[in-house]
């Protein structure tokens, strides 16, 4: 015996039959527009492949397949909106992939010649490119020419170590302060400001550096000329400042409230939770922000071509930071409008050397965001 009103199970088989009949119309509708959304989608795609081509091509006919691909998207967003928007963003991902590895592809081939120009015979092995990194004489002019990377390697690490003495501390200090340690109204008015920094132009960095520090530290420390590893790299720090802020505070912001309540309950002040447990719990995050700090100074340019000299050469002695000399993002924006022949392709060289570095370091911040989340289960 069913005790089951009548007037449920009637509204329950009318329910059915509305789905039944609503799931007919969706296949009777795809069935009809399968083959045009089809035609849609190839279109799309073997426009959107032909435009590429021709530009690769320099072709004047590029504008052919550019316009077909936009009647093709205009029509299916009209018509399929749904299949052309997933069409739409699978080709920007994929243009996205092929551009950035066409743009590591032609890097990498422009420095081969000076690569092979700059080798060097080890116990019989002839090992390209091994002169630039043995040597230390970046001459353009001079019979025979030489474009040796270790002033400007050595010039790199200098700034980016001072860089990260300067933004790893403070960072991480004000990104415990606004997480943990300021009211909500504070907060609110810091934060985003101090994201805003970040979309300060670098030339302005630069231009202050230039016109402020250079001075100060030429007439103070009686240097011949301005320019200093140290204050460049002071600069680039506060230039990375508002990243590493930014990231750290989200990392510690993330730490599980139950984790710091448990640890006051047991009797801990503020400052202890926040040494022994808050820090350590969102190390990973802090490391990635660091990390991604370090990243913007070894890829600062505009700062370090205002400030620095520009004469390829080492420091005496090497850990001297009151003179600055060229770094490899510098030396790549002071000489790339006169360079040809050898001289580009060793430019080239020290761009492959910063994408390597880069690369690695972005690696690395994503390997330790990936520990924190596992460490988190997936909450932070």
């Amino acid at each position: 015996m069913s005790f089951i009103p009548d007037f449920v199970r009637g509204s329950r088989s009318g329910l059915r039959e509305a789905v039944d009949h609503r799931a007919r119309r969706a296949r009777d509708f795809v069935d009809e527009t399968e083959p045009e959304a089809l035609a849609v989608v190839t279109i799309v795609s073997l426009s959107l492949i032909a435009a590429l081509v021709g530009f690769l091509l320099v072709s004047a006919l590029t504008v052919v397949p550019i316009s077909a691909f936009l009647v093709a998207v205009t029509y299916g967003w009209i018509r399929h909106q749904e299949v052309t928007a997933r069409i739409l963003t699978l080709t920007t991902t994929v243009s996205t992939l092929l551009i950035l590895g066409l743009i590591i592809v032609f890097i990498f081939i422009e420095s081969v010649p000076v690569i092979r120009y700059e080798s060097a015979t080890v116990f019989g092995v002839t090992v390209p490119g091994l002169r630039m990194f043995v040597e230390t004489r970046w001459d353009a002019v001079s019979d025979p020419v030489r474009f040796s990377m270790v002033p400007m390697i050595h010039g790199t690490v200098m700034v980016t170590l001072i860089a990260t003495a300067v933004a790893a501390p403070l960072g991480v200090s004000a990104a415990l302060f606004l997480s943990e340690i300021a009211p909500p109204s504070v907060r609110e008015i810091v934060k985003p400001g101090v994201e805003i920094l970040a979309g300060i132009p670098s030339i302005v960095y630069g231009f202050i550096g230039f016109t402020i520090l250079s001075p100060w530290a030429s007439s103070q420390f009686r240097l011949t000329g301005q320019g200093t590893y140290l204050f460049v790299g002071v600069v680039v720090g506060l230039m990375a400042l508002p990243t590493v802020v930014s990231v750290a505070e989200d990392a510690l912001s993330s730490v599980p409230e139950s984790i710091k309540s448990g640890s006051l309950a047991v009797g801990t002040t503020d400052w202890q939770t926040m040494t022994s447990i808050t820090l350590p719990a969102a190390f990973s995050g802090v490391s990635a922000a660091v990390l991604l700090g370090v990243g913007r100074a070894i890829g600062e340019t505009m700062a370090a071509t205002v400030m620095l000299k520009g004469v390829p050469r080492l420091t005496d002695p090497l850990y001297n930071a009151f003179y600055g000399q060229e770094t490899l993002t510098s030396i790549i924006a002071r000489n790339y409008g006169d360079a040809d022949g050898l001289q580009m392709d060793a430019l080239f060289v020290a761009g492959v050397i910063l994408f390597v570095t880069v690369l690695f370091i972005s690696i690395g911040s994503q390997y330790v965001e990936w520990r924190m989340k596992r460490q988190f289960g997936g909450e932070v």
